[in-house]
């Protein structure tokens, strides 16, 4: 961006221990779905943890209701949602309700349970920060329905069904946002938070419908032990789906305030009992959503030191992948299809030329640019684990 000289955040910032990495590792740069097609924060971990999100993805919806320990059974329809702050006329003014978080968003969820719509049992549990799950279980239900959430500020939109036999699951849905603002928009919560001049929370927007998807879990894939420690219920969801042992700790937020640093250590730790330790850091993510590059270099200074203690304790048995899901631009405020840098290290690994921890110096590593769906078998052959294909 113009503000930083033409550079990104991560050009930008100095990361010594993340160019340590990139200095004694091989880099590259990922695609984490496929060149130009901007992947959604579930897509691409399902793909960058070998499993093509092409062949097995059902929506957003399941690994949300997963993440936070709903786990629906066959039929049932999963939503990921937004507390968010609408008008009189239901325009929408603030899609995240001025991040509100716990305890709030726990209140506003209880207020929303118990309901029964056209024969369909609705659960509501709040997720990360102003997200929240909506699961609808009954018979008759399709996850083939459009959002209500319009994605920007601007008017709910009705749900629609997009295929013959989603009618009901539609009108459930148009029938559930409309009582959800019936009784947020006067809740204690939100009345309190008027006083203290914050946004209301006022109505639930549902989107990314899907059904429990059917996977193999991560241990019969690859014969691993795998464990996953993130602060994002969609990432405890799909870590559950795959069946890794999940890691939860109130101090792994998934907002800026999140003890990455314990991060580190309980990974250190999980791999004495595990083969595999997926770790995730939102905080990049959310300064970037932001637009906020001053903030993102800072967040980069805090994952730099996060990294030195990964790098304090490192065996010769370790295999360490550095990586992004997704890129989130400054200046686009969302998702892109850009690559992401990506840096292997092995003890015993080829070292390239590349000495710096960046979109532009990783491009030159002797990884290249590969997919996703690569990031897992080369993973596995750094540490010896990989079979032998043909004779």
């Amino acid at each position: 961006m113009e503000s930083l000289g033409h550079n990104t955040p991560l050009q930008a910032s100095e990361h010594p221990n993340l160019d340590w990495f990139a200095e004694n590792g091989t880099c590259g740069i990922m695609d984490t779905i496929s060149p130009g097609v901007r992947p959604g924060s579930d897509t691409a971990h399902l793909s960058i943890l070998g499993y093509d999100p092409y062949e097995i993805y059902t929506g957003r919806g399941p690994f949300e209701a997963a993440g936070v320990g709903i786990v629906g059974k066959k039929g049932d329809v999963a939503f990921r949602c937004n507390f968010a702050t609408v008008d009189e006329n239901l325009n929408v003014i603030d899609r995240r309700a001025g991040r509100i978080k716990e305890p709030d968003t726990s209140g506003l969820a209880s207020a929303l349970e118990g309901m029964t719509i056209e024969g369909v049992d609705i659960t509501v549990k709040e997720a990360t920060e102003h997200r929240a799950v909506l699961l609808l279980s009954g018979k008759g239900l399709s996850a083939q329905v459009s959002d209500v959430d319009p994605h920007h500020l601007d008017s709910i939109l009705e749900c629609q069904p997009l295929e013959e036999g989603a009618e009901l699951t539609a009108r459930v849905v148009n029938e559930f946002v409309r009582r959800s603002y019936e009784k947020l928009n006067g809740h204690r919560i939100n009345l309190r938070r008027i006083k203290e001049g914050k946004p209301v929370a006022n109505i639930l927007l549902p989107r990314g419908s899907g059904t429990f998807p059917d996977i193999q879990s991560f241990k019969e894939r690859y014969g691993m032990k795998a464990a996953c420690i993130s602060g994002v219920s969609l990432i405890r969801g799909i870590g559950r789906v795959l069946g890794m042992d999940v890691i939860e700790d109130q101090r792994f937020t998934g907002g800026l305030d999140s003890d990455i640093d314990l991060k580190a250590r309980t990974a250190l730790r999980l791999l004495d009992e595990n083969d595999f330790v997926l770790m995730n850091v939102k905080m990049a993510d959310i300064a970037s959503h932001d637009s906020d590059p001053q903030q993102k270099m800072e967040v980069i200074s805090l994952i730099d030191s996060m990294a030195g203690i990964l790098r304090k304790e490192l065996s010769s048995e370790m295999v360490v992948a550095i990586t992004a899901d997704h890129c989130t631009p400054i200046t686009v405020g969302d998702h892109s299809g850009d690559p992401v840098p990506l840096i292997v290290w092995a003890a015993d690994g080829v070292r390239d030329c590349v000495t710096r921890y960046d979109e532009s110096s990783c491009s030159f590593g002797g990884l290249g640019r590969i997919r996703g769906v690569n990031l897992l078998p080369i993973l596995l052959d750094k540490a010896n684990r990989s079979e032998k294909f043909g004779a």
